[in-house]
């Protein structure tokens, strides 16, 4: 590979999880004394907001034709909206893509808004040559390892109840615990680094923790400390290693002593999920039970599956919870 070729490559997108993904971008052309003639579709190139609307969903279509190292996605919606804004003689555009990929669609989004506002431009500047287009950028985007992203200039009211940006469910107030499983790091051999992520985590969606504890490998033990969790009132218990197929390996086992109910979809979920990023993820015995009023997860010990445990599972906890407590299943 030549010096040249090496200064730039595509994204090797292939260990990332297949996620529901969408974006909405925005910008605007300043129409000066155009913007009467586009409004009320008078041009002599005829209807300019129309043909921006059609000019738009191709250029989404076509991002990776021209964008180079942009990934090729099939989209599964996209939509285009040219709004009027009279108070500065503006028309604002808008483009929602979504798609279930492995990448996100914010450039697929941002071309459908560039393409709409050219055609805009290109039917306006017989009538007015000083037009301007400007303010193009991501107003949100959702799905993926990050979530739910604003643009630092925010939303008006009206973006946010026409395109309805959604989080992760909250867990606000939710009593919580976590419970690392290792020997070596019960004696101290290494620091716990999986605990303290999976706490981080259950603390960003709103759930109340302390420190996460650190046990030896040992069925019966576990099996008692989340007795104990569940008569506190503890309402979800992740515990973090154990889950191989070790001879010490016994979380599952304790699991089995102390859960009233077994919960297998969740576990299911999580080997399925996680096989997108390694075949390696079938040989977990990750599994989730009922004890009493308390959900308990068994997820893998590395830190690395913690975090992908945590982005899978997070969407669903918070109606499990709500199951659970007999809240119903809206």
């Amino acid at each position: 590979m030549s010096e040249r070729s090496a200064a730039f490559h595509m994204a090797d997108v292939r260990a990332k999880r297949i996620t529901a993904r969408r974006a909405v971008a925005v910008g605007e052309l300043l129409a000066g004394s155009a913007f009467d003639a586009i409004v009320e579709r008078r041009l002599p190139k005829g209807d300019a907001m129309g043909m921006a609307e059609v000019a738009g969903l191709q250029g989404a279509k076509n991002a990776a034709q021209l964008m180079p190292l942009c990934h090729p996605l099939a989209l599964e919606y996209a939509e285009l909206r040219c709004v009027p804004v009279p108070e500065r003689r503006a028309i604002r555009v808008y483009c929602e893509a979504a798609a279930i990929a492995r990448t996100g669609v914010e450039m697929e989004a941002l071309a459908g808004a560039s393409a709409a506002l050219l055609t805009l431009y290109d039917l306006s500047k017989p009538v007015e040559p000083a037009l301007a287009i400007g303010g193009v950028r991501l107003l949100f985007k959702e799905g993926g390892k990050k979530g739910l992203w604003f643009h630092p200039d925010g939303m008006t009211d009206a973006e946010r109840e026409h395109y309805h940006p959604r989080g992760l469910p909250k867990l606000d107030g939710v009593p919580a615990a976590v419970i690392t499983l290792s020997d070596r790091a019960s004696r101290g051999d290494y620091e716990d680094a999986s605990g303290p992520l999976l706490v981080e985590r259950l603390r960003a969606l709103g759930a109340e923790l302390g420190p996460a504890e650190v046990r030896a490998d040992a069925a019966a033990p576990l099996a008692a400390r989340l007795r104990e969790l569940a008569a506190a009132g503890i309402r979800l218990a992740l515990c973090t290693g154990g889950t191989g197929l070790s001879p010490r390996d016994v979380t599952p086992e304790a699991l089995a002593l102390v859960g009233e109910r077994r919960v297998p979809g969740i576990a299911e979920m999580f080997r399925s999920e996680s096989s997108q990023h390694t075949p390696l993820a079938w040989l977990s015995r990750a599994d989730a039970v009922l004890v009493g009023s308390m959900l308990v997860i068994a997820l893998p010990g590395s830190s690395k599956a913690a975090a992908q445990g945590m982005e899978i599972l997070a969407p669903i906890l918070a109606h499990a919870l709500a199951m659970v407590a007999g809240e119903g299943h809206a």
